[in-house]
């Protein structure tokens, strides 16, 4: 007789049930937030099943709605699966990453979590005129070209003026549009580091870096990092131990912990790059936003640096589009990259971009963005008084160090509980070095209201102790 060991067809029988005096507003996760510091304490083990949604709900005197968000908010995490005519049963295998924000947002929550410049009516007013301009303009090369060249010769004589505003001088002929920063790290990152190839980045960085070089085929080393980002010295001796082909940096505030790099670190880091003859692949996705900051590294090193920027986070969300520039040596690798993996740009909402750069709409939002991030600061400078932060004017975001006792995981759920959504420091983390415990507050993700409201939560989360028993099972 063969025995099945497929735990998810072995109903294991727990004596673990959630605690109904530990259930705070709103119940559904607070419910979610016991099942699963439950799964991670090991008193549910995989393959264990689940009390079905009408059970549970009569034992802790839920409705059967709550129950079921619940148990979907664990779905949505990985930890759980549901089957259908069997029940819901723990799922404890490896899984993808989750992204630091929420991938959808939830009426009940102050949503804090994702990365967005502040938007109101009048970045829709925007987009709604230039869709309405673009019906009565489209060339018939953006709506009719399969060719990259046929279609993109005007927008990158303008993207070139656009990144002379960034501090860069370089040809057209050296820039590709991309949709987006994502894309233009992509194709970067495949161009100058072949799989199996080693890519330094600061130690704490860019959330889509660790899985984009997993899948990639790379190894990412993360280096130690002060308060004017990457320190030299570790990066040359990261190059001299081994053989390192690139390094990937975010020296303009759009970096985890809002940090603005000094000019001469700029060029120290050029200069080691240049010493070990490796690639630089700068993302600076903030562009012009960012005031009385030194030129790009890639004006200090421009024969070997990758420099990417966007305006989705400086414009309007959905102007998802992008400048990816390359010295000489990597032209036709850049080239080649984006063609295999996008083709081209998306040429339509090109046209957008191209227009707001040369009808001055571009910069006027730059501009609005900065009065409008600048209000958010006020706010966040108020509410946070005597807690040590780390901002920068025109960052859209804070980064908070938490106080002695509070953890990470903790911290981020008694927020979530409370009715606030943040991102734990830990999804930008790349190395293994010591760490102090950190979250990312976005300060454009919504009203000005709500951002008083939740900023005012974590204040008093952080000002206070650590509830140990908050989520006790």
């Amino acid at each position: 007789m063969s025995i099945d060991l497929n735990l998810r067809s072995v109903e294991i029988m727990t004596n673990w049930r959630p605690d109904i005096s530990q259930l705070r507003r709103p119940a559904y996760l607070s419910l979610a937030e016991q099942i699963a510091r439950a799964i991670q304490d090991g008193l549910l083990p995989h393959g264990t099943r689940l009390s079905p949604h009408r059970k549970l709900a009569d034992e802790l005197k839920l409705s059967v709605q709550t129950v079921s968000r619940a148990y979907d908010e664990l779905i949505r995490r990985g930890l759980i699966s549901g089957e259908i005519g069997r029940g819901s049963f723990v799922q404890t295998r490896p899984k993808e990453p989750e992204p630091p924000y929420l991938p959808e947002r939830l009426g009940e929550l102050v949503d804090l979590s994702i990365l967005k410049p502040v938007c109101e009516q009048i970045h829709l007013e925007h987009m709604r005129a230039a869709f309405g301009w673009l019906a009565e303009n489209l060339p018939s090369s953006s709506a009719l070209s399969f060719r990259p060249n046929m279609v993109f010769p005007r927008h990158r004589a303008v993207a070139a003026e656009w990144l002379a505003r960034c501090g860069l001088e370089i040809s057209p002929l050296n820039i590709n549009l991309t949709n987006g920063a994502t894309s233009g790290m992509t194709v970067a990152l495949m161009s100058v580091a072949p799989p199996g190839a080693t890519v330094a980045t600061e130690a704490i960085s860019h959330h889509t870096l660790v899985p984009l070089s997993t899948y990639l085929g790379l190894h990412l080393e993360g280096l130690p990092i002060d308060r004017d980002g990457m320190i030299p010295d570790a990066l040359d001796e990261a190059c001299r131990k081994g053989v390192i082909r690139a390094v990937f940096l975010q020296p303009s505030v759009i970096n985890p912990t809002a940090t603005l790099m000094s000019a001469g670190r700029r060029q120290a880091l050029a200069e080691v790059a240049r010493r070990h003859d490796i690639a630089i692949i700068e993302n600076d996705i903030l562009g012009p936003l960012v005031e009385d900051r030194a030129p790009p590294i890639a004006a200090y090193a421009p024969e070997r640096t990758l420099y990417v920027t966007s305006f989705t986070k400086i414009t309007v969300p959905g102007l998802r589009i992008g400048y990816l520039a390359a010295p000489d040596r990597y032209v036709a690798a850049v080239a080649n990259r984006h063609l295999v993996s996008n083709w081209m740009a998306t040429p339509s909402i090109a046209e957008i971009a191209t227009r707001w750069v040369t009808d001055g709409t571009a910069m006027a939002l730059v501009e609005w963005q900065r009065r409008a991030l600048a209000a958010r600061h006020a706010i966040a400078e108020e509410t946070f008084a005597g807690l040590p932060y780390r901002a920068h004017p025109q960052s859209l975001h804070v980064w908070l160090p938490l106080p002695e006792g509070h953890t990470e995981e903790g911290f981020v759920s008694q927020a979530r509980l409370r009715g606030v959504a943040i991102a734990p420091g830990s999804s930008f983390r790349t190395s293994e070095q010591s760490w102090h415990p950190a979250v990312r507050i976005s300060l454009g993700s919504t009203t000005e209201r709500e951002l008083r409201t939740g900023l005012g939560i974590l204040a008093a989360l952080a000002s206070g102790s650590p509830e140990a028993l908050l989520l006790a099972i």
